[in-house]
């Protein structure tokens, strides 16, 4: 393998094509395209400046590294990426690729980035700006993990994410078969359109959640007073450990809850609008059997 050290390079595919690269302290300056159509390559402890460093890249690796905010759209088109202890500034990263394992990364921009990628690996990753982050990405495995941005994860396919903590409106839209265990969950209108989400041991807020969804599950699970309006159309199995402010018209299956403050079951419900509505203290009793509104 060939090593480059402590060299710096700019303007267009200054190393074009190179093949079992090792790269140690270089920063590659404003320009376009470094390191496209390249195979093998390592980077260690460098700086990335200019657009386009890695794009049409099979096999690489990125350890202490920063990519600055002119180094936007970085990684595209690429596979069999592992990246460590590095630091991305720059927005529009991953897009397209196949193979995606980071450790200890932050991205502090994160917009729009993820996007059609298959089999991520994240664990110990910080996100933030991160609106429309995973955007019809599948295959994707997430471990103590950090982000802030809205509507993330649409489209997103065969998703497991454990203890997380995602602040993030508009999440799961239309996604399918997604897990998440033991995270917080917070942000308006979450998992709405989805199929086969999964929710277990999760603490969830904000307005409306968990409506339009198919086949929908929650199990030992923790709902904030703001989480109103809840399963309005879906189709559920929930098992809720704390009091839910309101439930909307769900269409089917069984919700059990320690107390209601309100259901609503009116006129516009859709068939079969047979959701059994129970109480852990008496799950003999359902409660969508009574008058339109019950409160507690």
């Amino acid at each position: 393998m060939r090593i480059i050290r402590n060299a710096e390079f700019g303007g267009e595919r200054p190393l074009y094509a190179e093949k079992d690269l090792r790269l140690e302290n270089v920063v590659i300056n404003p320009g376009e395209s470094a390191l496209k159509e390249t195979a093998r390559i390592e980077a260690v402890g460098c700086e990335f400046k200019g657009k386009y460093p890695f794009w049409c890249t099979d096999g690489f690796t990125v350890e202490q590294c920063i990519f600055r905010e002119g180094a936007r759209a970085a990684l595209w088109y690429s596979k069999d990426c592992r990246m460590s202890d590095t630091l991305i500034e720059a927005p529009k990263m991953f897009r397209e690729m196949d193979g995606v394992t980071l450790r200890k990364v932050r991205i502090p921009n994160a917009q729009e980035t993820f996007w059609s990628c298959r089999d991520i690996d994240l664990e110990d990753v910080e996100v933030s700006g991160a609106d429309y982050i995973f955007m019809n990405s599948r295959d994707i495995r997430i471990r103590n993990y950090r982000q802030k941005g809205n509507y993330s994860f649409q489209y997103a396919r065969d998703v497991e994410i454990r203890d997380a903590v995602l602040e993030t409106k508009d999440a799961f839209w239309n996604a399918e078969n997604v897990t998440v265990y033991d995270s917080r969950i917070d942000g308006e209108y979450l998992g709405w359109y989805s199929r086969n989400l999964r929710l277990v041991g999760c603490r969830i807020s904000g307005t409306q959640p968990l409506c339009y969804a198919e086949n929908l599950v929650l199990e030992n699970c923790i709902f904030d007073e703001d989480a109103d309006l809840a399963f309005e159309y879906s189709t559920v199995q929930a098992g809720i450990l704390s009091p839910v402010t309101s439930v909307k018209n769900p269409r089917g299956g069984r919700i059990i809850a320690q107390c209601y403050g309100e259901i609503i079951l009116d006129r516009n419900i859709k068939a079969p609008g047979d959701c059994e509505i129970l109480t852990w203290e008496n799950p003999d009793h359902d409660l969508s059997k009574e008058p339109q509104i019950v409160e507690y």
